[in-house]
């Protein structure tokens, strides 16, 4: 085999090795949208077994954690990659520490909504938590679209949106306070709604996270802890 053709032949395999290695990102990211969306609907069906099932599934996004980190060292020690695909691999790390956080987030909401259905429920059906599942859902989707596609501008906007997403819980955990404060019987019921809601908030931080390391994979800025035009600075998690 000819020097050029040996050097074709490893940079086609390099190529593939991480193209495969966004695809595995890629389908973690699609079953912690899942698990996510399935602790929502168990919180306001008010259905337990499918919150337990969602806590109990949360095994198989740290299975994928695991086994995207180890390819990541193999190609790091082997490939020995430069520059933009440098870049890449290292978002992809921490973008897989994100995800496996926001897996953690959703098995607790599974918990919590498995407490939550064994309790008087709410004429609203837990309207403003829905509401807050349902933005801080679309951030993870745009996050993972961004990361997909190598969009900056959608990751800038997701960056942008936390800030609502966390108006949006400082709303819903005064609103507690109030129910709380009005009638000290619902106090553990509402604790654990407060609890479900700053796991959603939290699931916010972390794909804003996301989204700073694809803009950071793309243009090799980071952005972290800096002022970003449209926000207030309210920070990262």
């Amino acid at each position: 085999m000819r020097a050029s053709d040996l050097t074709d032949h490893i940079s086609r395999r390099f190529n593939k090795d991480i193209e495969d290695l966004r695809n595995s990102v890629l389908a973690m990211g699609g079953l912690v949208e899942s698990q996510l969306s399935q602790a929502i609907a168990a919180i306001v069906s008010g259905d337990s077994e499918l919150g337990l099932q969602v806590a109990s599934d949360d095994y198989k996004v740290n299975d994928f954690e695991v086994s995207i980190d180890e390819e990541c060292s193999r190609i790091l020690a082997i490939r020995a990659p430069t520059a933009g695909d440098l870049r890449l691999i290292v978002a992809i790390i921490k973008t897989i520490t994100d995800l496996e956080r926001i897996g953690d987030e959703a098995e607790k909401i599974g918990f919590l909504a498995s407490k939550l259905a064994g309790m008087d429920r709410p004429a609203d059906s837990y309207r403003e938590l829905k509401t807050l599942g349902t933005h801080v859902a679309h951030m993870l989707r745009d996050a993972m679209n961004a990361f997909a596609r190598f969009d900056v501008e959608e990751a800038y906007d997701v960056v942008r949106e936390d800030e609502q997403v966390d108006e949006e819980y400082d709303a819903l955990t005064r609103q507690c306070i109030t129910f709380m404060m009005e009638d000290p019987r619902s106090i553990k019921r509402v604790m654990n709604v407060t609890w479900a809601a700053r796991s959603l908030e939290r699931i916010g931080d972390h794909a804003k996270n996301i989204c700073e390391y694809v803009i950071y994979m793309v243009q090799g800025r980071d952005v972290r802890h800096t002022d970003i035009p449209g926000t207030t600075g309210r920070g990262t998690e």
